[in-house]
């Protein structure tokens, strides 16, 4: 393992290797063998990390106050329902994938104790960067690592963790399925994969109401406390992108997972996906 020299800032990775693919699987029909969405934009794949990386450097000092905003503070309750469906324990091995300014973190560090270990991964610097500052302040320093990744490339061992959880960062990757396999990878035999995203809800009333939200309410408050509209425009747009409940669990299927379930959280806006390596 790799981490990230924490005593200086962290810098963007570069674009993912380019590799053949051949899997048509994933996403969206729309997607071609080099294209993915952007939003609701079509764009060569090549492009997209470092347009959600404009995304996310924009976003990162004002996002744990938009997170309290945009969701009225309940994404504080998704997240604890994640941590304690992961079943996690002393000593275990944590990787907090997309962690961003570390909410999970810094609960699973508590958790884990001296004898375990967390490893905050993120692939945009600004981001990791925030989350470190904000988990040192918290006086969390004992048993973190800090890994600048790539979902698709995860930089560890085959059997290397007990839990790797996923909250709000699957949509933004490129290629779900290879993310999923490399996840898999990393995961120990009997470990665990939590992914915790914005899904479809279940009603067609709250549908409505929640498109109303998020493309009327949600960019201007963006544009008024983060100074980005367009990003959070983004962001509204890269959730109805995403896969809904019942696809994402067949793409854990198929990247290796078993017994994989997901827990509707808030009606279906959020949904808490698991599965099993065995």
């Amino acid at each position: 393992m790799s981490s990230t020299d924490q005593n200086s800032q962290i810098s963007d990775l570069p674009t993912s290797p380019k590799t053949a693919d051949t899997d048509t699987s994933s996403d969206n029909l729309a997607e071609s063998k080099s294209t993915t969405h952007f939003g609701y934009k079509t764009i060569e794949k090549d492009d997209k990390i470092s347009m959600v990386a404009g995304v996310f450097h924009s976003v990162a000092k004002q996002y744990d106050v938009m997170n309290d905003l945009m969701s009225f503070g309940i994404h504080r309750l998704w997240k604890r329902f994640t941590i304690d469906a992961s079943g996690v324990r002393p000593g275990n091995k944590v990787l907090d994938l997309a962690g961003g300014t570390g909410d999970l973190t810094a609960k699973f560090s508590q958790l884990v104790g001296r004898e375990g270990k967390v490893v905050l991964a993120d692939i945009n610097s600004s981001m990791l960067n925030v989350g470190r500052d904000k988990l040192r302040d918290k006086g969390l320093v004992q048993n973190i690592e800090y890994v600048q990744a790539n979902a698709e490339y995860l930089p560890f061992e085959e059997n290397t963790f007990d839990i790797v959880t996923i909250a709000f960062g699957l949509r933004n990757v490129t290629d779900k399925d290879k993310a999923l396999r490399s996840i898999y990878s990393v995961l120990k035999p009997g470990g665990r994969l939590l992914v915790l995203e914005f899904s479809k809800p279940e009603h067609e009333l709250l549908n409505k109401a929640y498109d109303f939200y998020s493309f009327n309410i949600l960019p201007k408050m963006g544009e008024l406390v983060a100074k980005d509209g367009e990003s959070y425009k983004y962001l509204a747009e890269s959730i109805r992108m995403h896969p809904d409940q019942e696809t994402l669990k067949v793409m854990m299927e198929n990247a290796g997972f078993e017994q994989t379930t997901f827990k509707n959280l808030t009606g279906g806006v959020v949904a808490l996906h698991k599965g099993y390596k065995f």
